[in-house]
């Protein structure tokens, strides 16, 4: 039996680095880790959904919601999420073959 490497199987499977489809399957590869990273970091912080939900101002549900699926949440509440959790933000964009960083440190 021949062993594979996880990239290979991704190549295989999804598709290789570069491709649409590979590009995708990562995209929500991170949008899930992020919710997770949220989950994590309200329970590491002994809080409900619905306490977190009222340190933001949005509704249990929207807390629910954006730890399961980060998809349809607006950056300006993910972002209101993580300062409530006091978390420090990075984002690294890459526009035209130039980085664009922005950090948010919250203390």
């Amino acid at each position: 039996m021949k062993t594979i490497s996880l990239d290979e199987m991704l190549d295989k499977h999804i598709g290789e680095i570069g491709t649409p489809e590979r590009d995708a399957f990562e995209f929500e590869l991170r949008i899930d880790l992020l919710g997770h990273a949220i989950k994590q970091a309200r329970k590491d912080r002994h809080l409900t959904q619905e306490q977190l939900g009222k340190l933001v101002g949005v509704q249990k549900a929207q807390i629910s919601k954006i730890e399961n699926s980060v998809k349809n949440a607006r950056l300006d509440t993910i972002m209101k999420i993580f300062k409530a959790l006091g978390a420090k933000v990075n984002f690294n964009v890459e526009l035209n073959n130039q980085d664009v960083a922005y950090k948010e440190g919250i203390v």
